[in-house]
């Protein structure tokens, strides 16, 4: 059995279970909430945080925030990905949206040291991570290891 035929085999017993799609639900409401604020925040030009730019997450953000429109880009792109996520039809394109900002935040956080998300982004990616496994079958032609399936005339 190959992996394409496993990986197929294993989503499909997942979807049928009522926990693992409430836990998604959970998830898109979840990753919105996080996003929704900070991406307003960031659309009405306003500083994200009152950390002190003596703090190495502080001094990025004032920068960050001094950058013109792209400071208000990320915000909408956060509030973007957070309804998106909130609609069933669009949850995946959200999801794939939502993943390279989190990401970001999370190498981010890290890289600075910064206690205020160490530990919450990294959730966020895990929970981003579970939501597009949630839509393998969606998104597993992007893989290698499967192919289109051909149409015949």
């Amino acid at each position: 059995m190959g992996l394409a035929t496993t990986l197929d085999r294993i989503h499909a017993q997942v979807k049928t279970r009522k926990g693992f799609r409430y836990f998604s639900i959970f998830n898109r409401i979840g990753l919105a909430a996080g996003f929704l604020p900070a991406g307003f925040v960031k659309i009405m030009g306003e500083r994200f945080t009152d950390l002190s730019n003596n703090h190495p997450m502080g001094h990025y953000l004032e920068a960050l925030s001094r950058t013109g429109f792209y400071y208000p880009f990320i915000g909408v792109l956060q509030v973007s990905a957070a309804l998106l996520l909130l609609i069933p039809r669009t949850a995946t394109l959200g999801a794939l949206i939502y993943f390279p900002i989190i990401l970001n935040i999370c190498i981010l956080s890290i890289a600075v040291r910064f206690e205020g998300s160490w530990v919450s982004s990294p959730l966020m990616v895990l929970a981003n991570l579970y939501l597009l496994c949630w839509d393998y079958d969606k998104l597993k032609y992007i893989f290698p290891w499967n192919k289109m399936p051909v149409q015949s005339n």
